[in-house]
């Protein structure tokens, strides 16, 4: 029997669980199929051509639409208040589709600093070989603004900057996006919806790497793109985009999106891993504070060790990020942290000696992972450029997971005491 649940009004948590897809009306299954079929057959030649020129709905071919996957996308749409949403291969493969889709030759984005290394790999390195420049500055409404010039089209942020752990005032970011009509892009891997909807803090596009906290295993590689329904294509200052939006209203970018750049570039996900995503939505809302108790519980007792030097968690009192965290994450200051050890102490025999936590380069794991950021994830930089990212070569990140924290303190104890010994 059909589920009469009603679909609008619920709250993130709920909607984990319930969203984006009713029970099968054949067999009352409450799981979405995993449609594991690379295309689709149709009755005639016009129903399928009416299908592919988009004026009917279905789907055609799994590599623009899947319906496991458009479960996942109507969900993560619906957690995010947005206006639609679209499942990519990776993390990555979002942010490269929405930068295809609003990006052109000569253009450039101002980018908060202290964020992902492959996401700095991907505006140096790829964009720039298509003459878009990437300015990377400090968090603050200032710097960014006074970065902005006329060819600028995107402001880029990260919820809470991986793995510098600066933490931008998000509101103050969009009222400078605002200011110069341009989007707001936000990285919202960190938090999550289980945190915060950053929609309400101004954001106008979000990404998310749904192979973290969302997945919340480690088993699969994913990532997503929200329309949040801010951002007034019509009005802006993309010329392709406001034609279309004459058609297709706020819609307008996601059926660019899906019509061109997530089309030709190919960067959709498996159904099998839409079907995980799902799997770790419907638990994002439990896991979510569980990882983040642990965090700030093990800054807090890093912070009291003779072994370590420094502490970089943005829900920590003492952090200059404290009063945003606030503001914007009833104080919840997300599920890593980075800190160093004091003195001459080896990180590389610290993250060795490790017993419970395991050394990978993913995070948002149910398992406590760790990481030396400078000699993996920014190795291709020189310390110079490391530094001016702010990684220094004594960091070590933590994704904590949700094990009992008794066990991650004695892990950590054990390690750090290990490795500052003579």
């Amino acid at each position: 029997m059909q589920n009469d649940i009603p679909r609008h009004g619920l709250r993130p948590a709920t909607v984990g669980v319930h969203g984006g897809y009713d029970d099968d009306p054949s067999t009352g299954a409450t799981a979405v199929p995993i449609f594991q079929t690379a295309s689709y057959a149709y009755g005639s030649t016009r129903d399928l051509a009416d299908v592919f020129r988009g004026r009917a709905p279905g789907h055609v071919y799994s590599r623009i639409s899947n319906p496991t996957t458009y479960a996942l996308e109507r969900r993560l749409a619906q957690m995010e208040g947005g206006v639609g949403a679209i499942a990519t291969a990776s993390g990555m493969g979002a942010i490269t589709a929405v930068m295809t889709a609003l990006l052109r030759a000569g253009d450039e984005i101002v980018s908060v600093r202290g964020i992902f290394g492959g996401t700095v790999s991907l505006f140096r390195n790829v964009l720039s070989r298509f003459n878009i420049r990437a300015t990377l500055t400090a968090p603050d409404a200032a710097s960014v603004s006074a970065a902005v010039t006329d060819a600028t089209k995107v402001i880029f942020a990260e919820t809470i900057a991986n793995p510098v752990m600066d933490v931008p005032d998000l509101p103050a970011l969009s009222e400078v996006a605002r200011s110069h009509n341009i989007p707001l892009v936000v990285d919202a891997t960190v938090t999550t919806p289980a945190l915060a909807r950053v929609k309400d803090f101004g954001a106008d596009v979000i990404v998310h790497s749904t192979t973290k906290f969302i997945n919340g295993h480690g088993t699969a590689i994913g990532g997503a793109i929200v329309d949040t329904g801010n951002y007034r294509w019509a009005e802006g200052r993309f010329e392709d985009l406001a034609s279309l939006a004459r058609k297709a209203g706020q819609m307008a970018l996601l059926a660019r999106l899906r019509n061109v750049v997530y089309r030709d570039l190919g960067a959709c996900p498996a159904p099998q891993n839409s079907f995980l995503m799902l799997q770790g939505l419907e638990t994002l809302s439990a896991r979510m504070p569980i990882h983040c108790k642990n965090a700030l519980r093990l800054a807090e007792f890093l912070a009291s060790l003779p072994g370590v030097e420094w502490v970089n968690y943005p829900g920590l009192p003492t952090s200059p990020h404290k009063p945003v965290v606030d503001r914007l994450y009833g104080g919840i200051g997300g599920a890593i942290l980075t800190f160093g050890l004091a003195g001459e102490a080896d990180p590389a025999r610290c993250m060795d000696s490790f017993v419970l936590a395991r050394r990978m380069t993913n995070l948002g794991d149910a398992k406590t992972l760790v990481l030396h950021p400078a000699s993996t994830i920014f190795a291709e930089y020189d310390r110079s450029e490391r530094l001016n990212l702010g990684v220094t070569d004594d960091m070590i990140r933590v994704s904590l997971g949700i094990e009992d924290f008794e066990d991650i303190r004695e892990d950590f104890e054990q390690a750090i005491t290990q490795s500052t010994e003579n």
